[in-house]
């Protein structure tokens, strides 16, 4: 026969571990849109023929935090795509998509980090299929884009601005990432 052990501890006196959940971090998506979104087939419909070579896709990718409150910042991939076969533009997508972000006691030394890779990889996978079901609709088979590392991106983006303040090679303290 089991024995029913039931955990019979007191519950810690406050102050003893116990936080106050007002004062804990917290990071959280209120809400997901399209800000922007184009699609061109300019050689339609004989961009639709299929040809003798395999199409192209040239695909750009960054990404802009804009602060709306004290607590609350938008986050927006851009993405654009052009596809080309033998010169020719086949079609060309701009994409806008974003989230709004709540933070509450997030230390400002990992803000961006938070806002530049954690929130992009979170809405991702939405703009990934705005873009695929776009470039579908438009006769096209759907791009499928494979999974983007943003923390790589933070941090070419990083040293991109760190080798920009200092065009000589001296040594700087940490960049931030621009917060509007």
């Amino acid at each position: 026969m089991a024995d029913n052990n039931e955990n019979t501890a007191a519950p810690a006196a406050a102050g003893e571990g116990a936080t106050d959940p007002a004062q804990a971090p917290a990071f959280g998506i209120a809400g997901q849109y399209v800000r922007d979104l184009s699609f061109e087939n300019p050689n339609a419909p004989a961009s639709l023929v299929p040809g003798t070579t395999n199409p192209a896709s040239n695909v750009n990718i960054n990404v802009q935090v804009k602060k709306q409150a004290d607590d609350a910042y938008a986050v927006e991939i851009g993405l654009n795509v052009k596809t080309e076969r033998d010169g020719k533009v086949l079609y060309a997508v701009e994409l806008v998509y974003g989230g709004l972000f709540r933070t509450r006691n997030i230390p400002e030394n990992q803000l961006g980090a938070l806002l530049m890779v954690e929130a992009p990889r979170l809405i991702f996978p939405f703009a990934r299929q705005v873009l695929a079901q776009t470039i579908q609709g438009g006769g096209f088979p759907p791009l499928m884009l494979e999974p983007v590392d943003f923390l790589a991106l933070y941090r070419r983006n990083l040293a991109a601005a760190a080798d920009k303040a200092n065009p000589d090679g001296t040594a700087a303290g940490e960049a931030k990432p621009t917060v509007n």
